[in-house]
């Protein structure tokens, strides 16, 4: 964790009360955000994890300095990336979310009265930690019986799942760090792999 002198929490991508994402995946842009507090720091196994509460935005989850989730806008990104495959599916009864550590897309699948069983691999525990702590709107799928976790590469959970889910969505970070292998046609073919027939 990092602190100023005052002993509030603190961060670099945190200025003069603004949080500033800006990176080399977007030249010639950046997103700013104004802060009430920083909520939590810590830089974990596989990346630096922030969290912070915003004037407008809400809780406002930050990875490796890139915003991943905030509390006013996550709905538009969560039932967008959660519906259309699960309505495309005639008996979404298994489903796989690799990544989503905040519980999002989870949130948004269990709503579905035909899963069965909803499972979650994520690298980082602390995503989920944090998430569970500072985003318990997204989090609380986690409570539901059907939901499953576990904390593991993406890429190795695949290799010993065929056949299996009936759904698989990737709710992962930007493809550097822990979420590179995610971006790789082998993925693409174990994900086949571990669906179904006629699976999504």
């Amino acid at each position: 964790m990092s602190s100023s002198a005052s002993g509030k929490l603190a961060h670099a991508n945190i200025s003069n009360g603004w949080f500033r994402e800006s990176g080399a995946m977007w030249p010639g842009q950046s997103m700013n955000i104004e802060v009430n507090q920083v909520l939590h720091v810590e830089k974990s196994k596989y990346q630096d994890v922030l969290v912070f509460e915003s004037k407008t935005y809400g809780n406002v989850l930050v990875l490796d300095g890139v915003i991943q989730v905030t509390e006013r806008d996550e709905f538009s990104y969560q039932e967008m990336i959660t519906h259309p495959a699960l309505f495309s599916h005639p008996n979404p009864e298994r489903v796989l979310v690799i990544g989503g550590g905040d519980g999002g897309v989870l949130r948004e699948a269990i709503k579905h009265p035909q899963v069965k069983e909803a499972v979650l691999c994520d690298i980082d525990e602390a995503v989920i930690r944090v998430s569970k702590k500072y985003l318990p709107s997204l989090s609380v799928s986690y409570a539901d019986p059907k939901v499953a976790v576990h904390i593991g590469d993406g890429f190795e959970f695949l290799q010993n799942k065929k056949n299996y889910f009936d759904v698989i969505i990737t709710d992962s970070s930007d493809p550097v760090g822990p979420a590179e292998s995610l971006y790789q046609s082998r993925y693409y073919e174990l994900m086949r792999d571990a669906l179904r027939d006629g699976g999504i």
